[in-house]
């Protein structure tokens, strides 16, 4: 089992069975089972099997929110925001389901057709920092195109991958669809990139972790679709508006405690504005509300463990 602590206050809120990588083949068999059935449930049913799964998203966003709150340390009003997102992916897929259209090619002697077809089962590897937002990102198009999936959450926020599981089944979606396996990325993670059943992969992680998620995809040539890290910049020219630029710098760098892949951590200013700028950065800095992620007031919460803020 897997101890699943809050980092604002280092307590233990659950235990999380850890996968094995025969646990993951389980998975990925039950996907394969339900795979024929899903992929031939009409175009117009799939529509509603997915906004009931949103409308479903949206009666449990409190709860999703504090969960989301409580394993990732961020603050609520930020949880709230994303569990709202992840409704609105959903039906944003929901009406993308009878809009995969085929072409057709005027040749000589006939017309040539081309189908666009489920893959099968589906790999999705998401990680900690927005748990359940990008889940949800992956599972839409996914189920939207008559995917089975197999969902691997990060081990230390399986907590809403988890529990978004169960919602699914409650709002219709059949047995088999939507998996979810909790384990280690080294051997869950894993055995879903090198598994043959599995017909494509989706990451999101470090660039290191991707480009061996590539290599082990390579065997079995399957697609993947990579999101990995980066490092972004703020640009100000001298002609901004160098108050707004300084309001919202601290946001675009402190979110979800820095913790993101497409996080401002540098900022790039204009020779002639920087002291201008600097004061204002810094004042308005001073100001963001460090606390309690459960606090509405709350603007940064913890980092996401004690080995990564060491």
């Amino acid at each position: 089992m897997t101890v699943v602590v809050n980092p604002a206050t280092e307590e233990s809120i659950a235990e999380i069975p850890e996968a094995s990588a025969e646990d993951a083949d389980r998975a990925v068999e039950a996907a394969r089972r339900a795979f024929p059935a899903w992929r031939a449930v009409a175009p117009g049913d799939r529509v509603r099997l997915l906004r009931r799964l949103a409308a479903a998203v949206e009666e449990h966003g409190e709860e999703l929110a504090r969960l989301e709150t409580q394993n990732v340390g961020k603050p609520i009003a930020d949880s709230r925001g994303e569990v709202q997102m992840v409704a609105d992916v959903f039906h944003f897929y929901a009406g993308a389901v009878d809009k995969h259209y085929g072409d057709t090619i005027p040749v000589a002697g006939g017309v040539d057709l081309t189908f666009r077809e489920p893959l099968g089962v589906v790999g999705l590897i998401v990680p900690w920092n927005f748990p359940i937002a990008i889940s949800s990102w992956k599972l839409g198009p996914a189920l939207a195109c008559g995917n089975t999936v197999v969902l691997k959450p990060a081990e230390l926020t399986p907590l809403t991958a988890v529990r978004l599981g169960e919602i699914a089944l409650e709002a219709g979606l059949p047995e088999g669809v939507l998996n979810v396996v909790t384990g280690r990325g080294s051997v869950v993670g894993q055995r879903l990139v090198e598994h043959p059943g599995v017909a494509k992969i989706g990451f999101t992680g470090s660039t290191e972790v991707g480009r061996g998620v590539m290599e082990g995809a390579a065997a079995t040539i399957k697609r993947v679709t990579l999101e990995l890290g980066g490092k972004s910049a703020n640009l100000v020219f001298a002609d901004a508006d160098l108050e707004a630029a300084a309001a919202g710098a601290p946001s675009a760098v402190f979110g979800n405690a820095g913790q993101d892949c497409c996080a401002r951590s540098r900022i790039l200013v204009d020779r002639s504005a920087y002291d201008r700028f600097l004061e204002l950065l810094v004042d308005r800095t001073a100001e963001v509300r460090v606390g309690d992620p459960e606090a509405d007031s709350t603007e940064m919460g913890p980092l996401i463990s004690a080995a990564h803020r060491e």
